[in-house]
């Protein structure tokens, strides 16, 4: 657990922030946001490299900068978070981008939650077995030097699974959540290699996702990936970091592809709260906003400078906890592939550049055509049903007015956020996806069309 006291307005007499000033304490006014309403909170989080901004909001003092006071915990899985921040235990939290879309939705649980601010982009691979790994090998091109091509398409994993299901034995893979961004970009993977990675039928109670599957996919924590990936449970899992550069360090498993590669610059996390904790602490709502986004702006700053430093927080036990060197295998712009086969990949844990905090319409849309597409959503949806569902959950409004304060407060200078007057929540096409599928999010139906394996228009299980 931890706590730091708050700033409150009565700390801010001048003596005191003479004293301060001497100290080398800095106090953002943020004098275009009025005061927080609440001042106590309780943010929650998975042990995943991807919290960081959390993290360094905390440690940082960034959140002692808005009046905030602040106690961090880790939670057992992403359940038990959605249902805390639901009751009221959290007041927010690090969340995987689904979590608010579906339960908006009512698949799962029904509650409003929304997100003012993404907290990265990239950060998950796929690894699979050492000897599944052994397996696919002598079916993937190799460079001149004997290395493996990347990206590594699940094409060369389809054989493998043939000759298994030959055998009678199925293959099952692990994902940490039914609507996390690690099942969606697991189905994409698999999927753009001719593997069927199973339908949901909610309709008729059926949850599993193993409808018509070829590779069954099933639900492992996080920090748990690597066990059961070594006791033979899975054969392979997605999952974020540390726990792919894990397996390497264990030497019981190989990545095979990072999520950068399945989809260049992927939304992931969010930060989550009630719709109702936004209305009834709107100002509390903008500083927090107001304190992950310098977060992420220093985990970010001088071309990654201060990684280092936040791999170090991070791989304190109350945090993430896994080894520095571990962390670091990723965090720090490098990813380590087959034992010794270390790449550099600079992006592969982004959190403010490409206006990675800025909570897009078209990323919560992209979530919601895989769920209508493995059938989550059971029934054909208008484009404006999307897009409607994604306004209510993705609110760049929010977002607008913290980064506003923060250009009036000379913290941040505006060239570094999206110009405001002009953006409208909706990216470019986006043409960086494995299978070369674009991706426009303002015609959510006619991408569905394209996908060769998945529901489309008028399918229903």
């Amino acid at each position: 657990m931890n706590w730091k006291k708050p700033i409150t307005s009565s700390l801010k007499s001048l003596s005191l922030s003479i004293a301060l000033v001497c100290a080398g304490t800095y106090i953002a006014h943020a004098e275009t946001v009025g005061e927080p309403e609440k001042e106590e909170l309780k943010f929650g989080f998975i042990k995943l490299t991807d919290m960081a901004p959390i993290a360094i909001a905390y440690e940082n003092g960034y959140f002692e900068d808005e009046g905030l006071y602040v106690t961090i915990e880790a939670q057992a899985n992403w359940k038990v978070l959605l249902n805390g921040v639901i009751d009221g235990t959290l007041d927010g939290a690090h969340m995987l981008a689904g979590q608010p879309i579906a339960a908006t939705m009512g698949y799962g649980t029904k509650a409003h939650i929304i997100t003012p601010f993404s907290m990265d982009l990239n950060g998950n691979a796929i690894t699979v077995s050492n000897d599944i790994w052994k397996k696919m090998k002598p079916n993937i091109p190799k460079m001149a030097d004997g290395r493996p091509v990347h990206p590594i398409k699940a094409d060369s994993l389809k054989p493998v699974i043939e000759s298994l299901a030959s055998e009678g034995k199925p293959f099952k893979m692990g994902m940490v959540f039914p609507v996390s961004t690690h099942n969606y970009e697991l189905r994409y993977w698999l999927a753009a290699g001719g593997i069927h990675p199973g339908y949901y039928a909610p309709h008729k109670g059926d949850n599993s996702g193993q409808i018509d599957a070829q590779a069954l996919l099933s639900v492992t924590p996080p920090p748990q990936m690597p066990s059961t990936m070594e006791a033979g449970t899975i054969h392979g899992y997605c999952v974020g970091e540390p726990w792919n550069q894990q397996a390497v360090f264990k030497g019981i498993g190989v990545p095979v592809v990072t999520d950068y590669e399945i989809w260049k610059n992927n939304p992931e996390k969010v930060f989550g709260i009630t719709a109702a904790f936004a209305e009834k602490y709107p100002n509390t709502t903008i500083r927090l906003t107001r304190a992950l986004i310098r977060a992420a702006k220093w985990l970010d700053d001088n071309s990654n400078a201060n990684r280092p430093a936040a791999v170090k927080i991070l791989s304190q036990s109350n945090y993430v906890g896994a080894d520095y060197d571990v962390i670091a295998n990723s965090m720090t712009g490098t990813f380590e592939y087959e034992k010794g086969d270390k790449r550099a990949v600079p992006d592969f844990n982004v959190f403010f550049r490409y206006n990675a905090t800025y909570p897009y319409y078209s990323d919560a849309i992209w979530y919601l055509t895989q769920m209508r597409r493995w059938g989550q959503i059971s029934d054909d949806k208008s484009d404006q049903w999307y897009k409607d569902l994604a306004a209510k959950v993705y609110r760049p409004d929010i977002y607008a007015k913290a980064a506003q304060s923060l250009i009036d407060d000379k913290l941040i200078p505006a060239n570094e956020f999206p110009d405001f007057t002009k953006e409208n929540g909706f990216k470019a096409p986006q043409q960086h996806f494995i299978d070369d599928i674009v991706y426009d999010g303002n015609q959510p139906n006619a991408y569905l069309e394209k996908f060769k394996l998945g529901l489309k228009k008028g399918d229903k299980l």
